[in-house]
């Protein structure tokens, strides 16, 4: 049986990565394969066009280069990691994928949404993701957070918040858009609320799917 592609999303400081984390330790203990990785990135070549985007450059990256490049990573991240092992049956978690790249170079660059779509056609092939988890918090809690890290910022931690109202504003857009595929988990309260909302709503997908196709 194909497996399932689970995203995680949301701004910066909303704690993406400890929470995918958390959940395929949660997906492994009902005795699944998980796989975790990360946008842009994922793969050696993604990782290398990773650092172009994130690092600062001599060069000014301007929105559309921006866009390029994270499609141009999407498409090796697919072709060599995803697709692979969703083929195998394994759950895939993914840090970011293109809701990302809707919110962050669509709502907060102002790329045109209808651009971003061409590009997804085209690196996708049509691969979505199953379920989304949008951990959202107000963007003074969320930069706060990030600030507290201590470590240096990259090209998107370094912008202002307005920039980050706009992307948030972003996602929130998608998720009032696709209701049936993004879920909205409350980041603002302690990893371990959180982790057990992301893992009531990994429970209610699997058991859908379990409800509609069998076991999963």
């Amino acid at each position: 049986m194909p497996g399932h592609f689970i995203t995680f999303e949301g701004i910066e400081g909303v704690g993406k990565s400890t929470q995918l984390v958390q959940a395929a330790g949660h997906l492994r203990r009902r005795g699944l394969e998980v796989v975790m990785t990360r946008e842009p990135g994922g793969t050696p070549l993604a990782e290398t066009i990773r650092r172009l985007v994130l690092e600062p450059q001599q060069d000014t990256v301007d929105g559309v280069s921006e866009l390029l490049l994270m499609f141009a990573a999407r498409s090796l991240h697919l072709d060599n990691l995803i697709e692979p092992a969703l083929a195998r049956g394994a759950w895939v978690l993914c840090d970011r994928f293109t809701d990302a790249t809707e919110a962050y170079q669509g709502a907060g660059r102002g790329i045109p949404l209808r651009h971003i779509r061409v590009l997804e056609e085209i690196a996708q092939r049509g691969r979505r993701p199953d379920l989304t988890l949008l951990l959202d918090a107000p963007v003074d809690l969320a930069t706060a957070r990030t600030a507290q890290r201590g470590e240096p910022s990259d090209r998107f931690e370094s912008e202002q918040g307005e920039f980050f109202q706009r992307v948030r504003d972003g996602y929130l857009a998608i998720l009032a858009r696709e209701p049936e595929r993004v879920v909205r988990i409350d980041a603002t309260r302690t990893v371990e609320a959180v982790a057990t909302d992301v893992a009531d709503a990994l429970d209610h997908f699997a058991n859908d799917l379990a409800r509609a196709h069998g076991p999963a």
